[in-house]
């Protein structure tokens, strides 16, 4: 379950409460709700604060709020509990396994998983200068708002306010891949990444990190066919990878924030944290010696396939490739 379907689910327990009368007279269903990770200390898979939002207009405390729409939200299909914490916030614990649902719904979206209909409707106009930097920010942009459902047109305007520094650099000796990431990976406001470090194939190169994770998830899916087996979920037990699961459903929200931002840095940012963990990941996916392939290694692999998917997906939104060999 994506935060987008969880936002739903959410909006679905405040109307059936609304449409009961359970929060009094006067209240109106929002047309959206916050998902995010609980702070530290919370509990559960996610939390939102819809409650201490509806509570002025039911004139009932926080708290009575949420208790009414726990009882709701327990009914939606996926979820497993629902705590109220806090002044009034909801703490809700997905059914089943998150790594389980994360991989089938990468395995049936492909690299569009994280792509939505949160600005669906909307028309934007983007208008950039004529200058390497402002242009491959805008089309970023785009990418990031088409993927969540708005319309755009992008045109060059030499009279367009410029949002983000230009470059002080002549980017064509990078190459494409490592010229959109220098432009890219680096905030609007902030200074653009230097050209010279994104050549050597090295882990703190961030582009090398995340397209060599990718090239990485390739060749174990390769070497397991190789062997004659395959991914395939079948149980979380002695799976592990816990920070690499979270990583990838928060995939869907990030893509979603950056597009609302305009911040492509946040991708970037997110791919190399995915490419980490996958990393630190790889080394259980596969059977060691003459280890036969069981349970846990085909759901490890089908999890590192799934991160690879994400990571050859995000490159796409900035228009980096992501090669399968490095």
């Amino acid at each position: 379950m994506t935060p987008a379907d969880l936002s739903l689910s959410v909006l679905r327990a405040v109307r059936r409460a609304v449409d009961e009368g359970a929060l009094g007279p006067g209240v109106e269903v929002p047309e959206r709700v916050v998902v995010e990770r609980p702070r530290t200390g919370g509990c559960g898979d996610w939390a939102t604060n819809a409650a201490l939002r509806l509570a002025r207009d039911a004139r009932m405390s926080p708290r009575a709020v949420a208790e009414v729409l726990s009882a709701e939200l327990e009914k939606e299909p996926g979820v497993g509990r629902v705590d109220v914490t806090g002044p009034g916030f909801l703490s809700i614990t997905v059914a089943g396994s998150a790594a389980a649902g994360v991989v089938a719904e990468v395995g049936e979206r492909g690299v569009r998983y994280g792509w939505g209909d949160g600005l669906r409707g909307q028309r934007v106009e983007l208008a950039h200068r004529d200058e390497v930097r402002a242009r491959v920010h805008a089309e970023a942009v785009r990418a990031l708002l088409v993927a969540q459902g708005a319309e755009v047109r992008l045109r060059e305007d030499r009279e367009a306010a410029v949002v983000v520094r230009a470059a002080h650099y002549d980017p064509a000796p990078l190459g494409v891949d490592a010229m959109r990431w220098a432009l890219l990976r680096a905030g609007a406001g902030d200074r653009v990444l230097e050209g010279a470090p994104l050549l050597v194939q090295t882990e703190g190169n961030g582009l090398f990190l995340v397209r060599y994770a990718h090239a990485r998830a390739v060749a174990l899916a390769r070497n397991a066919g190789e062997s004659g087996w395959e991914g395939e979920w079948v149980t979380a037990a002695g799976v592990g990878a816990p920070e690499l699961v979270a990583l990838l459903e928060d995939w869907p929200a990030v893509v979603e924030g950056a597009a609302r931002l305009r911040a492509p840095d946040r991708v970037a940012r997110h791919l190399e944290a995915v490419a980490d963990a996958l990393l630190d990941f790889q080394h259980t996916v596969l059977p060691v010696g003459e280890e036969k392939p069981s349970a846990a290694h085909r759901s490890r692999l089908a999890l590192a396939e799934a991160a690879g998917t994400v990571l050859a997906g995000g490159l796409a939104l900035l228009g980096v490739s992501a090669p399968d060999h490095l």
